[in-house]
């Protein structure tokens, strides 16, 4: 069985029935040949698509939570695994399985350590998502055949480990301070007292294991992808 599961990351089991799945790809022909194979294999009432992780983040704002969502790492909107980790925080309840062309070990291992409920690659066959829906509807966590694991996590793992941890506001709040923004602009943006701001970032510094702000950014570019490839990439 190609599954992998560990006890604080335990994915949402899949409900179809009258429930939705949103797939999130920028090429319109394979969002077009997901959606075929998901109501091929499950029973969604409703398959939306979304070229994007902003048009997909709107339609999680306007709609209930989909049963499935399905993701392309590489997005025109966003960079490595940060989509993956936003969206997580969106929809935590929800299953989220990578649909990539990159099928590297560090990929994967690190989708898995951000959230992912499975790992399908882009040339597998229509037999191989199905296996993944069931995996996941088992409660267990889907890898694709050949993906080695790691013994030990990595620095990266634990750096997207630490980073999926943020809550949403934490979360705006580290984005901002990537900008460059300081406490009293970000409570302007966000509309919230400079002390409540202070209080954010001091937990988010606590979470991500630095002791500056400037470390916390650092942390933060971990989720792109010039850190998630492989170096002979």
């Amino acid at each position: 069985m190609s599954t992998y599961q560990t006890e604080e990351s335990a994915p949402r089991s899949i409900q179809p029935e009258n429930g939705w799945a949103l797939v999130i790809d920028d090429h319109p022909l394979f969002c077009d040949a997901l959606k075929l194979t998901l109501r091929s294999i499950a029973d969604f009432s409703r398959v939306k698509t979304a070229d994007c992780l902003e048009s997909a983040l709107a339609l999680l704002d306007s709609d209930a939570q989909p049963s499935l969502i399905i993701l392309d790492l590489n997005l025109p909107d966003v960079s490595g695994l940060d989509g993956l980790i936003r969206l997580k925080r969106k929809a935590e309840q929800t299953p989220i399985i990578i649909v990539s062309s990159m099928t590297e070990n560090s990929i994967i291992g690190g989708a898995i350590v951000a959230g992912a409920s499975g790992f399908v690659p882009k040339h597998s066959p229509r037999a191989v998502f199905k296996e993944a829906l069931d995996c996941i509807a088992n409660g267990e966590i889907y890898k694709p055949s050949g993906f080695v694991e790691s013994n030990a996590p990595s620095e990266r793992d634990e750096t997207l480990s630490r980073l999926s941890s943020l809550t949403n506001q934490q979360a705006r709040i580290l984005d901002l301070i990537c900008e460059g923004k300081l406490n009293k602009q970000i409570a302007f943006d966000l509309t919230i007292a400079e002390t409540t701001v202070k209080a954010h970032v001091t937990a988010i510094m606590r979470k991500l294991g630095v002791q500056s702000r400037t470390q916390a950014v650092l942390v933060a570019q971990d989720a792109r992808f010039a850190r998630v490839l492989p170096t002979s990439g």
